[in-house]
């Protein structure tokens, strides 16, 4: 059994016993576990995604609690997250052109280090613009974008 599996089991029953009606399935393609609810999705969910990112967080925990060198993975519910996921990537892209029409940088909105890091990924090798964020020690950080070769200081517009 690897950590898919396990973390599929841990699941259905965390969420068994809590009352949720759900089906958990593993996507082994993305490593992404997702879960499927008949009307529950809201409550698991919760405010834009803070419990979502809770119940992944004590899966992932359970999991390797059980079997220590597991590879963390992602939990979706019903498609929320690759939704927002997409969505974070068309306003970046909005916020990149219009660094490229006007040539000022831009800070994007806070954002945790999961969509950091897909942002940080998705303009890594674009030719016009780089990205660049604080290394501080806060859960939320701004995301700038700016333009590629613009080695000024002056402050980014807000996006």
């Amino acid at each position: 059994m690897d950590h898919l599996d396990t973390a599929q089991e841990v699941l259905d029953s965390m969420l068994g016993y809590l009352g949720f009606a759900t089906s958990v399935e593993v996507d082994r393609e993305s490593g992404v576990v997702n879960i499927a609810t008949t009307s529950d999705a809201k409550l698991l969910i919760g405010h834009r995604g803070d419990r979502l990112e809770e119940i992944e967080y004590l899966a992932n925990r359970v999991v390797q609690d059980r079997l220590p060198d597991a590879p963390r993975f992602k939990i979706d519910i019903d498609s929320y997250r690759a939704a927002r996921d997409y969505r974070m990537i068309e306003e970046a892209e909005a916020a990149a052109a219009r660094v490229i029409a006007g040539g000022a940088a831009l800070r994007l909105s806070p954002m945790n280090s999961y969509q950091r890091r897909l942002v940080h990924n998705h303009f890594k090798d674009h030719p016009d613009v780089t990205t660049w964020s604080p290394k501080d020690s806060a859960r939320l950080k701004r995301i700038t974008i700016k333009p590629k070769g613009d080695g000024s200081d002056k402050s980014p517009i807000q996006a």
